[in-house]
């Protein structure tokens, strides 16, 4: 029966009102709960790291240490680094959206295996909260990186404790890796074959992919700097016969990768967004699916990059160098291919798309500049400046984050069946690429001119650059509370939706309910369109 034939006054289980307790929702094996405790916890750290980094900026609007002490700036900017990273970047688009999207988009009742997806939530709590107390016991100041010595013999911080914590948040994401493997594997409904994925699908199983074979590196590499810490074990030590260049092998066959586990679902996001916003199907649709896992092969070979200045020999350097370069083909697959489907499209200037946009962009930036990193000749002057710092920001928030904000706006009616103040929406997501730009643009600038990254103190030449940076991150802040504002009051105020409010394709759309059923469907689910086909009259049914 067609949602908006049904009595307003007919009673109606949703996975929000089924049982709702705070016991029923902490032991809950749903899909969709688990991914509402994954934004609720994001949004904390989100927060935490937020707070973190405007109190060292304040810092740097001037060339003195006049607002924090040594240590304190030192401990800021890690604690900054390490929460957004492991606890916001990596984890937010699958342990929010892809918790909350995986089974509804392929016709699924649940995940593969429900009360491992429930254990992962609480794995990365207990990670996050043992990382907090690292915190606020003293701090860490090793940077987010933990690199050797300095973290395994010298710091005077919890580094122990620190990286116990991100040890056990690692395998929240292994473990939700597997299970999304499995579901995608084994749960797609009948005629939802591989060519009728969404690329959202496509993009979350390449990051599971990244992430079951990637993540124990960093473990293990963790595991050990806590064991020759606290052991004394002789690994990364050169005065114990270590070889601190191994930790950053090491780490870095891990965390670039990571970059994509960041990325590659937000491109997923901005596939679905485009999409829906210009009324066409993905152009290339096939290309943009298999750039997913091309990228996913090609990250594993090139973190060799990160190491041109640290006695790597040059024959591999140059290796490194070229790979770098070609994992940016597949990268710009997908942007090419989203400015065809834009082109001659019936595009909607909505919140989301403004997001989607914006990411372009950003991203673009972010992703040309790290062509200069990928230089051998140009990373021995840039490696250690702020030219780093705001290439990394361009692609992990411009990008990352920008993707995440479209995603959450996009499909926020769904989940909650409110829609949103769209005006306010576009304000939020104005200001926010405005102050973004404003915070990070300078410091390519200043990084150029050659200061180090990390520094508080610096010459006066550099604090323009640095003034005008923390003016942009406090804008860019406002526009994060505005957005934040929007969507918590439309819970409160928003005028319900119908299945489809975006006329959008897709199973969670066109079967399930705005907010979903407990188990999904109120109906058998069976695929008989090819993916992201906008001719179909059944999206306009119900909105």
């Amino acid at each position: 029966m067609n949602d908006a034939a049904v009595s307003e006054d007919a009673p109606r289980i949703n996975y929000l009102t089924n049982g709702f307790s705070v016991k029923s929702w902490l032991l809950s094996v749903d899909h969709k709960r688990i991914g509402i405790l994954y934004l609720i916890a994001m949004t904390c750290f989100f927060a935490l790291g937020a707070v973190a980094a405007g109190l060292f900026r304040l810092e740097l609007a001037t060339a003195e240490a006049d607002v924090l002490a040594n240590d304190t700036y030192n401990k800021l900017f890690t604690a900054h680094g390490i929460i957004m990273v492991f606890f916001f970047l990596i984890p937010a688009v699958p342990g929010v959206l892809g918790n909350f999207l995986v089974p509804i988009m392929i016709g699924a009742k649940d995940v593969a295996f429900p009360r491992l997806n429930l254990a992962s939530w609480y794995i990365y709590m207990a990670g996050g909260l043992t990382t907090l107390g690292a915190i606020m016991l003293g701090g860490i100041d090793t940077g987010w990186t933990f690199y050797t010595p300095y973290s395994s013999v010298y710091a005077d911080s919890n580094v122990i404790m620190a990286g116990t914590g991100v040890f056990i948040t690692g395998f929240s994401s292994i473990l939700t890796g597997l299970n999304f493997i499995v579901t995608i594997h084994k749960m797609r409904a009948p005629g939802m074959t591989w060519m009728r994925l969404p690329l959202f699908i496509w993009a979350q199983y390449a990051t599971s992919i990244i992430n079951v074979l990637g993540t124990p590196v960093l473990a293990i590499t963790l595991l050990l700097v806590v064991f020759e810490r606290g052991l004394g074990f002789g690994i990364f030590d050169p005065a114990r016969g270590g070889d601190p260049v191994l930790y950053q092998h090491l780490f870095w066959f891990y965390s670039h990768p990571a970059v994509y586990i960041m990325i590659l679902p937000g491109f997923g996001v901005v596939s679905e967004v485009i999409a829906c916003f210009s009324r066409k199907r993905i152009y290339g649709y096939e290309f943009v699916a298999f750039s997913s896992l091309a990228i996913a092969g090609i990250g594993f070979f090139v973190w060799g990059h990160h190491m041109f200045v640290s006695s790597q020999s040059e024959y591999a350097a140059l290796i490194f160098s070229a790979l770098t370069f070609l994992v940016g083909i597949p990268t710009a697959i997908k942007i090419f291919n989203w400015t065809a489907t834009l082109y001659k499209g019936s595009v909607v200037l909505s919140a989301p798309m403004l997001y989607t946009l914006g990411f372009i962009g950003l991203f673009l930036v972010g992703g040309m500049t790290g062509l200069f990193l990928a230089t051998m000749a140009t990373n021995v002057h840039l490696t250690d400046t702020y030219f780093v710092v705001a290439h990394f920001h361009y692609v992990m928030v411009g990008g990352m984050m920008m993707a995440w904000l479209a995603g959450l706006h996009f499909w926020w009616p769904k989940m909650f069946g409110k829609l949103y103040n769209e005006f306010w929406a576009k304000v939020g997501a104005a200001v926010i690429f405005f102050g973004f730009n404003f915070t990070f643009f300078p410091q390519f600038i200043a990084g150029n001119m050659g200061m180090p990254r990390r520094y508080h103190v610096y010459d006066l030449d550099y604090q323009p650059f640095q003034m005008l940076s923390t003016a942009g991150a406090f804008l860019m802040g406002t526009g994060l509370l505005i957005c934040l504002i929007t969507l918590v009051m439309s819970l409160i105020t928003g005028k319900k939706c119908g299945r489809n409010p975006f006329h959008a394709t897709g199973l969670e759309w066109n079967k399930a309910d705005s907010p979903p059923d407990t188990h999904n469907f109120t109906e058998p689910v069976n695929v008989d369109v090819e993916a992201y086909d906008y001719t179909d009259e059944r999206i306009y049914r119900d909105a």
